[in-house]
């Protein structure tokens, strides 16, 4: 598989996976964190922020492998 078409599949598996994952996280927000204190809610939406750069920085490396 050349470079191109793993770029391609790359960027279509992550705006994909990167649109379910938002969504996941906002019912997951909506359905745990109601009455919770402001530094629960801080945690959780810097956990989830940075949650995704895993998934997303495997992919990248695996586009730009040769």
């Amino acid at each position: 598989m050349n470079i191109r078409v793993r770029k391609l599949i790359g960027t279509l598996v992550t705006v994909t996976f990167l649109f379910i994952y938002v969504l996941m996280a906002m019912v997951l927000a909506a359905r745990l964190l109601p009455g919770t204190n402001g530094v629960t809610q801080l945690a959780y939406y810097v956990v989830a922020g940075l949650l995704w750069v895993i998934p997303v920085g495997l992919l990248i490396k695996w586009m730009e492998r040769g």
